[in-house]
C-alpha cells in the first residue's frame, strides 16, 4: 500500500490495485481494512509502536532530554523519509488530519503523549525543563521543530546527512529557552560603571 500510495498518490490508488499488488483478493483487504484511510492509520499505529520500541530500547531516563528527543524524532525521520512520497502523505495525514479520521487521529495522539510525557516530566524533575510549562506545550515545541525539519528536508534546505545536526540545534535552542529561570539574579560582584 505504501509503495502504491507513493507512486500513484493516496486518492488515485484503488483497493483493487492494492489487492492485486499484494497478490490477494479484494475481499481479503476488506477483511482487515474498511478503507484506504484504515491502512494509513495502521501505519501510523506502527509508527507509535516504533516510538515505543525506541523509548524502551533507550530506557535510561537519566540521559539528557535533548539526547532523548533527538533520538526519538530522528528514528521517525529516518523511517518516514525512506520514501519521499510516502513521507509527504504520512506528514499530511498526521499533521493535518481529515475530519473523517479525527477521532482515530486523536487516539493516536493520546498514545503519543502517554509515551512522551513521562520523559518530559523526568526532565522537569532534573531541572532541564521549566516546571511551569504544560507538557502538551513542551511536546508542541519539539513536534513543531520536527515538522520544520521535515519541511526543510522536502525543500532541499536540509539534506538527510544534515538532518540530525539541524534537529539537535533546533531542539537545543528550544530547551535553552525552556530551562528554569533563576530565582533571583545576584548583583554581587557586578560593578556599576
Amino acid at each position: 500500500a505504501m509503495t502504491l500510495f507513493s507512486e500513484k498518490g493516496f486518492e488515485k490508488t484503488s483497493i483493487e490495485e492494492l489487492a492485486r499488488a499484494a497478490g490477494i483478493g479484494k475481499g481479503t483487504i476488506y477483511g482487515y481494512f474498511q478503507t484506504k484511510s484504515d491502512i494509513l492509520h495502521a501505519f501510523c499505529e506502527d509508527e507509535l509502536e516504533n516510538l515505543h520500541e525506541e523509548l524502551t530500547t533507550n530506557a535510561d531516563r537519566e540521559i539528557p532530554i535533548l539526547k532523548q528527543m533527538v533520538s526519538i524524532y530522528m528514528s521517525e525521520f529516518r523511517h518516514i523519509t525512506e520514501n519521499r512520497e510516502f513521507a509527504r502523505l504520512f506528514m499530511q495525514e498526521t499533521a493535518f488530519p481529515r475530519d473523517v479520521d479525527l477521532e482515530r487521529h486523536l487516539a493516536n495522539e493520546d498514545n503519543y503523549f502517554k509515551l512522551l510525557f513521562p520523559l518530559l516530566e523526568k526532565a522537569q524533575e532534573r531541572g532541564e525543563l521549566r516546571k511551569d510549562v504544560e507538557l502538551l506545550y513542551i511536546t508542541g515545541h519539539f513536534y513543531g521543530l520536527y515538522l520544520l525539519l521535515v519541511s526543510a528536508w522536502f525543500s532541499g534546505r536540509v539534506t538527510t546527512d544534515e538532518a540530525e545536526t539541524a534537529l539537535e540545534t533546533l531542539f537545543r535552542q528550544a530547551i535553552e529557552g525552556l530551562q528554569p529561570r533563576p530565582e533571583h539574579i545576584s548583583t554581587e560582584g557586578i560593578q556599576h560603571g
